[in-house]
């Protein structure tokens, strides 16, 4: 058996050694004489797979370590037999600690206090559910706009024109869908990016094209008191420059690159692999993730809440190096620029997640036992 696959994914040895030959790619370089005579292809969402790639491919199985699919050419797939899944929820508690760190350096700048904004996220599937939960947690006031959820579960949910009129902060967390019953291609158009409210701040780690961005860049160079946070692009690798510089914070699609996250995605296909073969699971995650570098963190009964957040959130992730970094990057040459983008994700550094930190409180505290609960540590 051949198995083609994305050269960024990780453990692919690990995982995958034991079924046949495992040849590695740059992902944007797969093409179709990389996988005519494969039998696997496994990628991440810079892949397009559809017929132009795997027509005349022996091919019949496809496996995505992301949540999104929007990459994959379904339609295709079900026409000629193919098997596939995607790895829902495997990067979502990444992106969480991304949007917490992404808060907590926007209140750092404005000295702005966290608790009383209030939150609207925007798509609640595995990552925008989870940092609703988190909000929630901590207590502070979220409404979410989700047109899937609603129509299938009615609840308590929002339409996007009370987000833009009530919220403060706006994360969006949707899928891309360039048509059907409910688009998001250009969900935030130049219409609806002018509704922002006075101060506004905007997160954008779903898919670059759910926001206008040239649109997104007028309005930041008209409303000097926005503030945006993309991690996406419309047209990555290649960014528009200016609309990086107007950021106030700028990164390379790398919200939910924890180890944790990345290691989670391969897993989860290697375990719908299986299954598509019918045969027992032979590896485990927990036997292959390192030890976290942290181990503990040990607060007194009497330190501020607030401070304490900060310190959990930034002791695990803090976004800033990431913007840093890939400012840095950022060139006028389109290629230069184009590999720099994808060189700070293939060299990316280990980073872990708040979600399991021990975290030890001496004395009785409920305010931080909350805090630690709402980010998904555990008191020790």
């Amino acid at each position: 058996m051949l198995i083609v696959a994305d050269e960024n994914i990780p453990l692919l040895d690990a995982f995958f050694a034991g079924f046949g030959e495992v040849r590695r790619y740059p992902g944007r370089a797969i093409d179709a004489a990389c996988v005519k005579d494969a039998d696997v292809l496994l990628v991440r969402s810079v892949t397009r797979v559809d017929r132009q790639l795997l027509e005349g491919s022996r091919v019949r199985f496809v496996g995505t370590c992301t949540i999104g699919t929007d990459h994959l050419d379904l339609e295709y797939f079900a026409q000629a037999g193919i098997h596939w899944s995607s790895a829902p929820g495997c990067n979502a508690r990444g992106v969480v600690d991304y949007v917490l760190g992404s808060l907590l350096t926007l209140a750092e700048l404005e000295g702005a206090d966290l608790s009383r904004k209030v939150y609207g996220v925007v798509g609640a599937g595995e990552v925008g559910g989870r940092l609703v939960r988190v909000l929630h947690g901590l207590g502070w006031k979220v409404l979410v706009c989700d047109p899937v959820r609603q129509a299938s579960e009615g609840g308590d949910f929002v339409d996007l024109e009370t987000i833009l009129a009530q919220c403060d902060v706006i994360s969006l967390h949707t899928p891309l869908q360039r048509g059907g019953e409910h688009p998001t291609w250009h969900l935030l158009d130049a219409s609806r990016l002018a509704r922002l409210r006075a101060g506004a701040w905007l997160i954008n780690a779903s898919r670059g094209p759910v926001v206008d961005n040239a649109a997104l860049r007028e309005l930041l160079l008209d409303r000097e008191d926005l503030h945006a946070v993309l991690d996406v692009w419309e047209d990555e690798p290649r960014v528009d420059l200016q609309l990086a510089d107007l950021c106030t914070l700028a990164t390379p699609h790398i919200a939910g690159y924890s180890l944790d996250g990345k290691q989670r995605g391969t897993a989860q296909i290697y375990q719908a692999f299986c299954r598509w073969r019918g045969e027992a699971e032979q590896v485990k995650l927990a036997d292959l993730l390192p030890m976290p570098s942290l181990a503990q963190i040990e607060f007194d009964a009497g330190a501020e809440p607030a401070w304490a957040l900060a310190t959990l959130c930034r002791a695990v992730y803090d976004p800033r190096r990431d913007d840093a970094d890939f400012r840095r990057s950022l060139s006028e040459e389109v290629a230069e620029q184009r590999a720099a983008f994808d060189r700070l994700r293939k060299h990316y550094p280990v980073r872990r997640e708040i979600e399991g930190l021990a975290v030890r409180v001496r004395g009785e505290a409920p305010q931080l036992a909350q805090v630690v609960s709402a980010l998904g540590a555990v008191l020790a």
